[in-house]
């Protein structure tokens, strides 16, 4: 089974429905849900996500819909090393460094899904937007 991280963007573009991207993300979730792939989220992005959703929900909306997300999804571990990791490395996104050494850090997790790959060019991660991931997952049935 395929385990991925899956980045913030991702899951906004399906949470706001934001097109054309919500549809990919969409798909995502639903083999997540099913059990076809094991995605992953980092104690930042769930921050991040209900910060964004607070603007425009209540605290008890925003709730279930983390709760839903949590429901088909794993949370990857934050230590100092990852932080570390992250202060010194070559990204220029602090927050994108965090995932990316989490998921390094993490079992088995070899794909990070996101529009935003050139954020990650410097991992040793494979790095797919949505629709590359699901056209490699397509290529292989």
């Amino acid at each position: 089974m395929k385990k991925i991280l899956l980045d913030t963007d991702v899951i906004l573009d399906f949470l706001f429905d934001r097109k054309p991207w919500s549809e990919d993300a969409a798909t995502i979730l639903t083999l997540c849900e099913t059990g076809k792939i094991s995605a992953f989220v980092t104690p930042v992005m769930l921050s991040n996500l209900y910060y964004i959703l607070r603007k425009t929900a209540s605290h008890k909306k925003v709730i279930e819909k983390l709760s839903a997300l949590l429901s088909i999804t794993d949370v990857l571990t934050m230590n100092r090393e990852i932080v570390n990791q992250a202060l010194y490395s070559g990204f220029q996104d602090f927050e994108d460094a965090l995932q990316n050494y989490s998921a390094q850090q993490a079992d088995g997790v070899g794909i990070v899904i996101t529009r935003n790959v050139n954020d990650y060019k410097t991992s040793s991660l494979s790095v797919k937007t949505p629709e590359s991931f699901l056209s490699m997952l397509s290529a292989a049935e």
